[in-house]
């Protein structure tokens, strides 16, 4: 006879130790792991049974078979050298954030569903309004990831559109809206574009600066053309850490061009709007107080476990008239009243995580000073390593680096002046990049950075040390050195 109901506590307890155990053990010596997966396509969906199991299996062997089958086809982003993309870390106090929110397992959707998610939420992002030195007054709400908390600030900047009614009637109809933002930023925006009804062609990219920043010239006269040719401009989105370069967008002269041209701001400040925790780096912010939204991402560094990204709007009346939409099954007398917020109202999710929790246990923790002097040691680590790249004849800096992640390319002095040799450098970085993430002991990305193969490092993981980054600089100098000669 099938047993009937959940597992015991005892059981809960004996085989919950063994999962933290195996965690704390993970955690604390990440280098017994390659840090990119070694694994062909398939090799882990090949181990897998094709039907599942009919009857349930023990824990010991379901546990057993994490080391088996699952670690092997991880890439490891909690390694503390995994410099690929921006870092993810799940610190301790976040990861109990989370298996507290499991045990909860509330869907914080109407205050009545779990006051406490609801409540908690608004004070810690309060909290980070604070931390970020965001002026008082935003409504703050947590989303799953920039990509959608940007999608919903374009969804209210088009709501804000006073002649059309796109809520009611869609696009058909309406004038042409025209989006905004740099060649630099990130693609999910155009894909927010896509998924609006804008279109593509209704996304339109501004170019950067030399130091890859938007041009605030290029937008003014971007704007008027379209106007000129029945557009109709509606929205910015302004870049605060670009994700091939870090770069920041001039957001106050951007501000300026949108409140002339009655245009919503929305600023993307997943990566580097984090470094304003510590007070030295609030300028990455600077004109941010004149936006009508914002986003940064607390799972990006500010070591809180993937996923948590903190949306703050200055015009929540615009957010909720875009979004909110109560059945009769979802109606409160507390909803009713002013001083509640449903956050389902705010957003494109009815169901919504308790991720306050993870990121109230994080902000305890480690503090606001504790936090910021780890964005600040990050910090410090990025500027050394751009200035191993300078001093190095055989590499090249490519970008500004103005936070933790380094832009590069190796340029041996034998190619310096030679006429041609680009796509052969492509080739080499392509190599070099394919090699070094090969060893298993660091992982690195790439971008293309005016039309050219570019190295990226990111530092941001919790556990990163100078030993870290020194090993892995280390570890590109020597690996290029051993690459087929260069033809001469």
């Amino acid at each position: 006879m099938t047993r009937l109901g959940d597992m015991s506590e005892a059981e809960f307890i004996e085989h919950g130790r063994r999962a933290v155990e195996w965690v704390a053990d993970y955690l604390g010596h990440p280098e017994r792991y390659p840090v990119l997966a070694q694994v062909a396509p398939g090799a882990v969906r090949d181990i897998l049974p094709r039907t599942p199991p009919r009857a349930g299996e023990t824990m010991e062997m379901i546990l057993g078979d994490v080391d088996r089958t699952v670690i092997p086809g991880i890439t490891h982003w909690n390694h503390p050298s995994f410099f690929a993309y921006f870092a993810i870390t799940a610190s301790g106090p976040g990861i109990l954030g989370e298996l507290l929110a499991s045990a909860l397992n509330v869907n914080s959707m109407l205050w009545k569903t779990s006051p406490a998610a609801t409540e908690m939420e608004e004070v810690v992002m309060d909290w980070l309004r604070q931390m970020l030195g965001l002026p008082d007054g935003l409504f703050g709400i947590i989303m799953d990831t920039a990509s959608v908390a940007s999608l919903c600030a374009i969804a209210a900047a088009r709501e804000a559109v006073q002649d059309h009614p796109f809520r009611e009637e869609g696009m058909v109809g309406g004038p042409r809206l025209r989006l905004y933002t740099s060649e630099q930023a990130h693609s999910s925006i155009e894909k927010a574009g896509i998924t609006l009804g804008l279109g593509q062609r209704g996304v339109r990219k501004i170019p950067v600066d030399r130091e890859f920043c938007m041009d605030v010239g290029a937008l003014r006269q971007a704007v008027a053309e379209d106007r000129a040719a029945g557009w109709r401009p509606f929205c910015v989105v302004a870049t605060v850490g670009t994700t091939s370069t870090t770069s920041v967008d001039p957001v106050p002269a951007i501000a300026d061009v949108c409140e002339a041209e009655g245009m919503w701001l929305h600023v993307d400040g997943a990566y580097a709007g984090i470094a304003a925790v510590a007070p030295e780096f609030r300028w990455a912010l600077a004109g941010c107080d004149r936006a009508d939204s914002i986003v940064v991402n607390p799972h990006k560094w500010l070591f809180t476990p993937i996923d948590c990204s903190a949306f703050y709007c200055r015009r929540p009346d615009v957010l909720r008239g875009a979004f909110s939409l109560v059945p009769e099954y979802l109606r409160t007398a507390e909803g009713a009243q002013s001083t509640v917020h449903d956050f389902m109202n705010y957003g494109i999710q009815l169901g919504r995580r308790f991720r306050a929790l993870k990121l109230w246990l994080v902000i305890r923790y480690f503090g606001w000073d504790g936090l910021a002097a780890r964005i600040r040691e990050h910090i410090r680590l990025g500027q050394e390593l751009a200035r191993w790249v300078d001093a190095d004849p055989d590499f090249e800096r490519m970008a500004p680096s103005p936070f933790s992640i380094v832009c590069f390319r190796y340029h041996p002095q034998t190619l310096r002046g030679r006429a041609g040799a680009g796509d052969e450098l492509d080739r080499l970085n392509a190599a070099l990049l394919d090699a070094v993430n090969a060893t298993g002991q660091a992982y690195l990305s790439h971008t293309r950075l005016g039309g050219k193969l570019t190295l990226r490092m990111a530092i941001g993981n919790i556990r990163t040390t100078e030993a870290h980054v020194r090993a892995a600089w280390e570890l590109l100098r020597t690996t290029g050195n051993r690459l087929p000669a260069v033809e001469r």
